[in-house]
Formats: C-alpha cells, sequence, structure tokens
C-alpha cells in the first residue's frame, strides 16, 4: 500500500514531505515495540495472578499506548479508576487514550477534572483546548481555554500564548532563543515546543506539512530520544500518524 502511494506520488514530493533525517531508524522503533510487548506480555501474567494490582494496570496501560493500542489502554486506566476512584483527579493519562480514541468530550472532561488536581499545569490546558477544538471547534476552544494564575515551566507558558492567538509559533521558538537556557535544557525545551507547535499547525492552521516537519523534529530530539518519556512516545505515535495519513491521501488535497 505505502508503495503504491509513493509511486503514486512521485520521489520528488516524497522526500520533499517526509525527509529521512526526520524518520526514526527502523531498528530502534523495533527495539520499542519489542520492548513494549515483551512488557505487555509480562504485567499480563502478573495480572492473571492479581487483577487489582494498580501498578502493574498502570504499566500495562502505558505499554498498551506506546503500541498504538489506545482502547487497550483505555480499559487499564479505567480500571485504576474503578478500583480506587480518587485517581480520576489525578489521571491525566486516561485524558490522552480518548484523545486518540476520537472520544473527545470525554477527554475534555477529563483534563477538565485534571485542573482541579493541578492549575499550574499548562500541557494539560494544551489538551483540553485540542479536544474542544475537535468536539466543538476552534472559535468555543479559545474563548473556553483554561485560566492560570501562576508560572509554569518552559516552553508552556510561550505555547499557551500561541493557543490563546496571542504569539505565532516562530515567537515561541525565538523565545527560547532569547532565554539562553543550557544546551542540553534548551534541547529539552524545544521538544515540547516542536511537538505543540506541531500538533498546533495540524489542527488549528491546517498546515499538515509543517505540522509533520515540526512533529519529526520532536521524534528526532536528542532529549526525547534519550529519556524516552510518555510525551516523547505520544510525540512518536502522533507523527506516525499523520505522516500515515498524508501518504495515504492524494497528492492535490496536499498542495
Amino acid at each position: 500500500m505505502r508503495w503504491a502511494v509513493f509511486l503514486l506520488l512521485g520521489y520528488p514530493f516524497f522526500t520533499n514531505l517526509f525527509p529521512s533525517e526526520t524518520v526514526l531508524p527502523p531498528d530502534e522503533l523495533q527495539e520499542y515495540i519489542t520492548e513494549f510487548k515483551l512488557r505487555e506480555t509480562l504485567l499480563n501474567q502478573r495480572l492473571e495472578e492479581n487483577p487489582e494490582d494498580l501498578s502493574g494496570l498502570s504499566a500495562r496501560g502505558d505499554a498498551r499506548l506506546f503500541l498504538g493500542n489506545f482502547e487497550g489502554a483505555r480499559r487499564d486506566y479505567a480500571a485504576m479508576i474503578k478500583l480506587d476512584p480518587d485517581l480520576e483527579v489525578s489521571h491525566w493519562r486516561i485524558g490522552i487514550a480518548y484523545f486518540y480514541l476520537g472520544q473527545f468530550a470525554k477527554a475534555e472532561r477529563q483534563f477538565e477534572i485534571y485542573h482541579q488536581y493541578d492549575a499550574v499545569d499548562r500541557e494539560n490546558g494544551i489538551w483540553r483546548f485540542m479536544s474542544q477544538v475537535r468536539a466543538h471547534g476552534e472559535k468555543k476552544a479559545r474563548a473556553d481555554l483554561l485560566p492560570y494564575q501562576q508560572t509554569d515551566r518552559p516552553p508552556y507558558p510561550w505555547l499557551y500564548e500561541m493557543f490563546h492567538g496571542k504569539l505565532k509559533p516562530s515567537e515561541v521558538f525565538l523565545r527560547i532563543e532569547q532565554a539562553g537556557f543550557p544546551d542540553g535544557y534548551k534541547e529539552r525545551v524545544r521538544f515540547h515546543a516542536d511537538l505543540y507547535v506541531g500538533i498546533y499547525l495540524q489542527m488549528v492552521k491546517s498546515d499538515q506539512r509543517l505540522a509533520l516537519r515540526h512533529l519529526a523534529k520532536a521524534v528526532a530530539n536528542k532529549y526525547g530520544r534519550a529519556s524516552g518519556t510518555y510525551m516523547w512516545q505520544v510525540a512518536r505515535l502522533h507523527h506516525a500518524r499523520l505522516r500515515e495519513s498524508l501518504l495515504s491521501a492524494p497528492k492535490n488535497s496536499l498542495e
């Protein structure tokens, strides 16, 4: 299927849209997939012995989400909340699962609940905004952006201004450059910036090509690849989903 699309679109277009340096090396990707499949298998055995193992459900939910099994992740996260209802207010990850399942109203509600737990984390506000864009449209999402009084880690105050419509994506990166961060920390900040600028360009500006380039930079980011954090795995999955949708789209729909 991919080769058919490759031949349909033509090699020059393909390489311009999907530059090789932005694609995760196949062997590295396979290592992740193998690791998460093994982790899921071991956790299946553990949970057969103790189905109420909260840490086991949490870890298996993460492994399933990283494999792109969003429904399996949702079930594990929901099982945690059923066992301990007090977890609902702090369970941010089930909102991510809802989002990628296309259950945007449920995702929106979960991020609103989480705001009661953490009223500083603008990353949560961004996911609530994106859920609202999908559920209700950009106008309502922007009007209903969650309020934040306290400062947050960079680059989230600048990213939130971007989602407010007060900053351009280029201005977010300019502020990062002007901040004078040490190189290692700057790489970390740029990972988050590329991830959310990419999603913003995709969802708000409908610039799929530029969105893909920023998401690819997030996946290739040295900090992200070295740490393998939850959000780096989300960036990897989001990039792959957008890339796949563009590969299967007619050429004239991308021009």
